[in-house]
């Protein structure tokens, strides 16, 4: 980021907990002059505006879906970080539609948008529930992912590209703040299935991915934190032991629309995944409309390569997971208070 000063950013999802990650990030730096905070929720952009108080700010109410509110809220800005998005598995199960039209339709909007105004570049967010999707929020997201390649392709001046990332710790609506209630409260952590895997990044993992592919990115280019794993299991002792309150561990059982463990990256990705150190970077396949090139010739190697998946990847023991949990400001001050 050393050569970026004084610019104009666009945080679409701007009131959720990336946005305010990567604003607090910037805030008090000289990078950019002006943050725009993109959404439709008025009571979370009041809050923020009375939490912060600060001029650099600017807010603009409006929807992904809706390519009007975008094209005004994109003048004038040199870079986006395209966070909104409907993340709720259960929500998203219920109303795939919605599902489509914020995290597909919604990504088409702003791309052409920032496009159109000559934006420099644009970085999606996407989730490691994209490879091999089995939820409608994860098939939303990969078709996202497919969106911003294609729109990549066909872009001069705009360079798009994506992170893929897994859980974020504490989150809004993640599962670290239902099981410290629950534990709080005196009630059992509801643990759907013991075994199932994650993988963990903190919030400023996140950010730091962002910033990667923002520095490295060439477009239609999919980045890939390398995080820790772990299992809910040893999240929820990790959570019991910090907290040193003694309740009990009620499995559940798997809801609907979830898998036993996520992928990062797939085989077919990992083939041609170019290794960066703390992160991968997936190249797009910028190959034309020859239909040889994708059913008459194929790729003997792909049979060889596993999956990058919560699995296989490094796993945290419960010390593992304490120790990560002891690094997140939330837990700091859910602790303190």
């Amino acid at each position: 980021m050393q050569t970026i000063k004084d610019k104009v950013l666009l945080i679409t999802g701007g009131t959720g907990s990336f946005g305010t990650a990567v604003l607090n990030r910037f805030l008090h730096t000289d990078h950019f002059k002006e943050i725009r905070i993109f959404s439709r929720d008025e009571k979370k952009q009041d809050d923020m505006r009375n939490f912060y108080k600060n001029d650099k700010i600017k807010y603009y109410i409006g929807d992904v879906r809706n390519l009007h509110s975008l094209e005004l809220a994109t003048r004038g800005v040199d870079y986006v970080f395209h966070a909104a998005a409907l993340k709720q598995v259960p929500s998203c199960e219920f109303f795939p539609m919605e599902a489509v039209k914020t995290n597909v339709e919604g990504t088409q909007n702003i791309i052409r948008a920032a496009a159109s105004n000559g934006v420099k570049k644009v970085i999606c967010l996407s989730t490691d529930k994209a490879a091999y999707p089995i939820n409608a929020m994860g098939i939303s997201k990969a078709m996202m992912e497919k969106v911003a390649i294609a729109e990549a392709r066909n872009l001069k001046d705009t360079v798009v590209c994506l992170t893929r990332y897994g859980n974020v710790m504490a989150s809004r609506g993640s599962v670290i703040p239902l099981f410290l209630s629950q534990i709080q409260n005196g009630e059992s952590i509801t643990v759907t299935d013991p075994n199932m895997s994650r993988f963990f990044m903190s919030l400023e993992d996140a950010v730091d991915l962002v910033l990667f592919a923002f520095e490295n990115a060439n477009p239609g280019d999919l980045f890939v934190n390398k995080a820790p794993a772990g299992t809910i299991e040893n999240l929820a002792k990790a959570l019991i032991e910090i907290t040193g309150k003694e309740v009990p561990v009620k499995v559940i059982g798997t809801r609907h629309g979830e898998k036993l463990y996520e992928t990062l990256c797939t085989r077919e990705e990992m083939i041609k995944a170019e290794d960066m150190g703390n992160f991968y970077r997936v190249p797009a396949d910028n190959r034309d409309l020859n239909y040889a090139k994708y059913f008459s010739e194929g790729e003997e190697d792909v049979s060889a390569i596993e999956d990058y998946h919560s699995h296989n990847t490094e796993r945290l023991d419960v010390e593992g997971m304490k120790e990560l949990l002891l690094n997140l400001d939330y837990i700091k001050e859910n602790l303190n208070s």
